[in-house]
């Protein structure tokens, strides 16, 4: 239907002989697909291109314009699905995407950032879409820095989808932001580009839990996506975070939408909002008792209406949304004080910590310095391989600490400054002269 858009959103959790029964769950999420209405359907966690090609064939009937996108060592994870023609793309990787010895973590090995299509919609013209996949380190507990890397990642994402809504596009946003509702990243990613979130324009009159909630109200009403004991796939043992324990669970993916940026020849445009939207691939795959993935979807409906009259409709939406203000749509001072705090502490333990790895590197080679030469003096001849052994270990801790100290930590200090930079000027700017819209 041309009145309407259907999109989902969804982590499809596809790392190759890591995810549990991979590929009973992309089969299933391909057939469940296959039999949806959904006019875009968001991936991500999509790193195997075979599971990517398998979804794409299946929905290739009623969506033939898709875009896997790549990057990183081992790929993006992001693909987008669209009922309407792509005419262009683009990806934009995050500047900081995880540590190179968090193996386990395994932001570092992959292309995190946001993936971006432009398509042609019969009513809305010009739409850019984008997915996303933040950072997962640091959790929702304990102080701001530890999510520096998400909070850079958002910032970013902030710059790019508000450059798309002043270039004179609709934007449509989807994506794991790895972030609660209430959290700095979010509250940055709304304020500075006027996105409104699906979900609480559709779920207005929800109010606060007021005691324990059962795990299918956290996912009804509250919209939670992650950690709900709904999954298979959650951690059997009770979680230590609040959160969780409040609402059964975190609802961390999100469809975002917003109008263009209002000018003297597009002050009248057709109004995009959100009625419906719902948490969606809660149930078990058929046949199995396992979830689709770790993650839950999350599906929204955007109308659009086209027969509103300009003065009405923009007087009717300021109060529910900044998609269709023209009021100034910025970050407070507050906000960006409390980004520029987590930067600065985060700047100061990057450097910390590089002095503490280049003195292991040091460390490291006096050590095998010394047992070079002492391998000279030994004996025993059973003792030959153990000083090899020590060697090779002492040579790639020397390797692995002078990378880490040295080529990462300045690449992690030089992309914190250019952010702390950033918003200097931003503040600067919005204290000197009014807000742009």
């Amino acid at each position: 239907m041309a009145d309407q858009i259907r999109a989902v959103s969804l982590n499809c959790w596809g790392l190759k002989y890591v995810s549990k029964d991979r590929h009973e769950r992309i089969a299933a999420i391909a057939s469940a697909l296959a039999r949806s209405d959904y006019d875009i359907i968001a991936l991500q966690e999509i790193w195997v291109e075979a599971d990517y090609n398998q979804i794409r064939q299946s929905v290739a009937p009623r969506l033939p314009y898709a875009k896997l996108f790549h990057s990183g060592a081992l790929g993006a994870g992001l693909a987008i699905l669209t009922k309407w023609p792509i005419i262009s793309t683009s990806m934009t990787p995050y500047s900081l995407t995880g540590e190179p010895t968090d193996v386990f973590g395994g932001d570092w090995f992959v292309g995190k950032g946001a993936g971006s299509t432009t398509i042609m919609h019969p009513v809305l013209g010009q739409v850019q879409l984008f997915v996303t996949h933040f950072c997962a380190k640091g959790g929702e507990e304990g102080p701001e820095y530890n999510r520096t890397y998400r909070l850079v990642n958002a910032w970013e994402f902030a710059k790019v989808t508000r450059q798309a809504a002043e270039m004179g596009r609709y934007v449509i946003a989807l994506g794991d932001f790895n972030s609660i509702p209430t959290s700095l990243q979010m509250n940055v990613i709304l304020k500075h580009t006027g996105l409104v979130d699906s979900w609480a324009a559709s779920h207005t009159h929800i109010p606060p839990p007021s005691g324990m909630l059962s795990p299918i109200e956290g996912v009804v009403s509250y919209g939670v996506t992650a950690d709900s004991p709904l999954n298979s796939y959650r951690d059997s043992a009770p979680s230590s975070s609040p959160i969780v324990r409040k609402y059964q669970g975190k609802r961390l993916d999100y469809i975002l939408f917003r109008h263009p940026i209002p000018s003297a020849t597009n002050n009248h445009l057709p109004r995009l909002t959100c009625r419906d939207s719902q948490v969606v691939f809660t149930d078990s795959i058929p046949g199995n008792s396992c979830s689709y993935s770790d993650h839950f979807g999350v599906e929204a409906t955007l109308f659009i209406d086209t027969q509103a009259d300009a003065e009405d409709d923009m007087a009717s939406l300021k109060d529910a949304s900044a998609a269709w203000s023209d009021t100034p749509s910025e970050l407070s001072p507050s906000t960006i004080t409390e980004m520029m705090g987590a930067l600065n502490i985060s700047y100061r333990i990057s450097l910390q910590r590089s002095r503490k790895e280049l003195t292991i590197f040091g460390s490291s080679i006096l050590l095998l310095i010394a047992f070079i030469i002492g391998s000279a003096w030994v004996i025993l001849p059973w003792l030959n391989p153990v000083f090899v052994l020590f060697v090779i270990y002492l040579s790639w801790l020397a390797t692995t600490k002078l990378y880490e100290g040295f080529i990462f930590g300045n690449w992690e200090r030089k992309a914190l400054q250019n952010v702390i930079e950033e918003l200097e000027l931003y503040e600067t700017a919005l204290a000197t002269q009014p807000p742009r819209y």
